[in-house]
């Protein structure tokens, strides 16, 4: 893959004293995309921390308040809003071409200021979660991938989400019965043998949105395959946690990728 282009830094007002936000736009594809960035002051460097969220087009949106949470962990953040969002070109496919919206946000974020290009962290959110998985495949120099609630098996999202059967349909050609191996080619546990990073998963037991039988998959073919896989499982919770427990675990992750940067040494 081609090194990303950036073609703009647009300065965005920041809520934080210390984080610098910016609209960051770049090249992919032939197409403009748009992201967030999120810059701590400081000499640096700083790790890297890729942000990918999840939804689609508007439904859940990259949020100013959770990128600034991991700048203040000490994090130089990139956030893609993938193709077809806030200004950008194109349209998403979940999961399907626009995967390499955040392949090339990771080679925008090293080419960040301050950034120390050699550790750089991946999160996936949800939908984001096969973002994660497949930038961690491609990019087995990256130190650390955390998924949060995240999808690992698209047939499974299929079967599990009606309301979002309409638009899967249409986003990739059908259903899972009459495109099996679309569906299979966006779902990352199908290819856990290239897998070459730390991996962590958070899962709420009571997650209706993405169930936690997605996470439970995946760690079990990378057992099979005798690769580590951390997870951590909360029976209480479904797809968003409690603003409280979610700062302490947001602050537990960010201390788990620093330690495996570390162990990377």
């Amino acid at each position: 893959m081609k090194r990303a282009k950036i073609i703009e830094w647009q300065r965005f007002p920041s809520p934080h004293p210390t984080i610098r936000l910016y609209v960051v736009t770049y090249l992919n594809d032939g197409l403009r995309i748009k992201g967030l960035a999120a810059l701590p002051e400081g000499e640096g460097p700083f790790p890297g921390f890729l942000y990918l969220r999840g939804g689609i087009k508007s439904v859940g949106m990259v949020r100013i308040a959770r990128i600034i949470q991991f700048a203040s962990q000490g994090f130089a953040v990139m956030a893609p809003y993938y193709r077809g969002n806030l200004g950008g070109e194109g349209n998403e496919d979940f999961a399907g071409k626009d995967r390499t919206d955040a392949f090339a946000a990771f080679e925008v974020l090293k080419q960040f200021p301050k950034v120390d290009d050699n550790e750089i962290h991946v999160f996936g959110f949800s939908r984001g979660g096969p973002m994660a998985l497949f930038t961690a495949m491609k990019y087995p120099e990256i130190k650390s991938v955390v998924t949060w609630g995240g999808v690992t098996d698209m047939a499974v999202t299929y079967e599990e989400r009606e309301d979002l059967r309409r638009m899967m349909k249409r986003v990739i050609g059908g259903t899972p019965e009459k495109y099996p191996e679309e569906y299979e080619w966006r779902s990352p546990l199908y290819y856990c043998s290239e897998l070459q990073v730390p991996l962590l998963c958070i899962h709420g037991m009571k997650d209706e949105n993405v169930s936690v039988q997605h996470t439970l998959k995946i760690e079990k073919r990378l057992g099979e395959l005798g690769k580590p896989c951390e997870t951590w499982i909360y029976p209480e919770y479904t797809h968003y946690f409690p603003p409280k427990e979610n700062r302490k675990i947001t602050y537990a992750l960010c201390e788990w990728m620093k330690e495996q940067g570390k162990g990377a040494e």
